[in-house]
């Protein structure tokens, strides 16, 4: 990589930093920015797949401004999130505060959770950072969920929509890393390589595609097996 690629990158990194940080109270406004007004049916694509009851623990990695996060209350979810930004925390203690919801907010690493052994029905999180696919954190949700328990990772969504806007936006998505190539709807390339991550670790990983207004959405899966099936299914 050339030197002004990465002075580049190093600044996009940086400017991400102070999103997830200092400047937390526009995530909002700009996910909506950045989605045209999607990002609360993105984020949702992940509740039909959490196959988890009323009552049922589930943790969120990396809630950030909580929205999801009230969503899994709402759904009556015994939830429980994690995030590293103090930022994000405050923000979402926020939210369930004025809605009189209580959750137990945790700061701490997605490589090293704080939680016993087998204590979640599933585990979701929402466009996270590269994070999500480090071994470490792979391993620490295996050994949080219960068996047949799932892990719901929402990674991207793609837009359909030719107009100016979404077009615009996707050029702003690829200079900024955040898509490999030129998209085009239901491209799954991306998401196949996340998930082969995930068997090594005894996932049973499928791929799904849900849409949304102007876009699609890709929700990845992972279901605690065995250890001895290890396959990818693409929906």
């Amino acid at each position: 990589m050339s030197t002004p690629l990465k002075a580049w990158y190093g600044l996009v990194r940086f400017g991400f930093r102070l999103l997830y940080n200092e400047l937390a109270f526009t995530y909002d406004l700009v996910s909506a920015v950045v989605s045209l007004g999607a990002w609360r049916c993105w984020g949702r694509a992940a509740l039909p797949f959490l196959n988890a009851n009323s009552g049922d623990f589930v943790l969120e990695i990396a809630h950030g401004t909580g929205n999801l996060h009230l969503d899994l209350h709402a759904a009556g979810y015994r939830a429980v999130g994690v995030d590293l930004s103090p930022n994000m925390g405050a923000i979402t203690q926020g939210k369930l505060s004025r809605a009189n919801r209580l959750s137990t907010l945790i700061r701490a690493r997605a490589q090293a959770l704080p939680f016993g052994a087998g204590q979640f029905k599933a585990v979701v999180s929402t466009f996270p950072a590269e994070f999500i696919v480090a071994p470490e954190t792979l391993r620490e949700v295996y050994r949080v969920l219960e068996p047949g328990g799932r892990f719901v990772i929402v990674p991207n969504a793609v837009f359909t929509s030719k107009g100016v806007g979404a077009q615009g936006l996707e050029f702003l998505y690829r200079i900024t890393g955040q898509r490999e190539e030129s998209p085009t709807g239901g491209d799954t390339r991306p998401a196949v390589d996340m998930v082969r991550f995930f068997a090594d670790i005894g996932f049973n990983t499928e791929i799904h595609h849900v849409p949304c207004p102007r876009s699609l959405v890709t929700v990845i899966v992972a279901e605690k097996g065995s250890g001895n099936r290890r396959k990818i299914l693409l929906h």
